[in-house]
C-alpha cells in the first residue's frame, strides 16, 4: 500500500498543471528541464509546497480511497519519492523506483473533478515559486501523459 500511495502522490504532483499547457509544445532548450527548474533543491521546495496543499484539499479528501492512503503513509517519505520522480522525468540524476501510474492508482478511482482540483493546487504552487511559463508547459506536457492511467471516467468502487 505504501508504494502505491507514493505513486499516487507523484502522479498528483505532476499531473496538476495540465490545464495550463493549452496544447502547445514548448521549444526545446539546450539545458534540461531539470536544470531550468533549478535542480533538485528547487524541485524539492516546489514538491514540499504542493504536497502540503493536496493533503488539505477538501475535494481530494472527499475520496475515501485517497484519504485512507494518505493516513497510511509518512508525508516526508512521500515527498522524497515525488522529488525523485520529478527529478528523473525532467532530466535530472535521480531515480524513481515506484510503481507505474496505472498500477499505483488502480484502487483510488480518481475522477476528472479530483484531477482538476490537483491542477488548481499545482498551478498555485508553480505560481508561488514563479516557475516560468515555458518550464510549466514542458512539465505539464510530461504530466499530461499520465492522465489516462490515473483518471477514471466515473467514481467506480466508492
Amino acid at each position: 500500500m505504501r508504494t502505491r500511495s507514493i505513486g499516487l502522490a507523484f502522479a498528483l504532483a505532476v499531473m496538476l498543471g495540465e490545464s495550463a499547457a493549452g496544447g502547445q509544445q514548448p521549444a526545446p532548450s539546450a539545458r534540461s528541464l531539470y536544470e531550468r527548474l533549478g535542480g533538485v533543491y528547487s524541485i524539492a521546495a516546489v514538491v514540499d509546497d504542493f504536497i502540503e496543499r493536496i493533503f488539505v484539499n477538501a475535494t481530494l479528501n472527499a475520496n475515501p480511497n485517497i484519504y485512507k492512503a494518505r493516513s497510511e503513509l509518512r508525508k516526508a517519505g512521500l515527498k522524497v519519492h515525488v522529488v525523485n520522480m520529478v527529478c528523473a522525468v525532467t532530466g535530472g540524476p535521480c531515480e524513481y523506483t515506484g510503481l507505474d501510474m496505472k498500477t499505483a492508482h488502480k484502487d483510488f478511482h480518481i475522477t476528472q473533478k479530483e484531477w482538476d482540483a490537483l491542477v488548481v493546487d499545482f498551478e498555485a504552487t508553480l505560481d508561488k515559486f514563479k516557475v516560468p511559463a515555458a518550464e510549466q508547459q514542458e512539465l505539464i506536457a510530461i504530466v499530461a501523459t499520465t492522465k489516462p492511467d490515473i483518471v477514471e471516467s466515473a467514481a467506480a468502487g466508492r
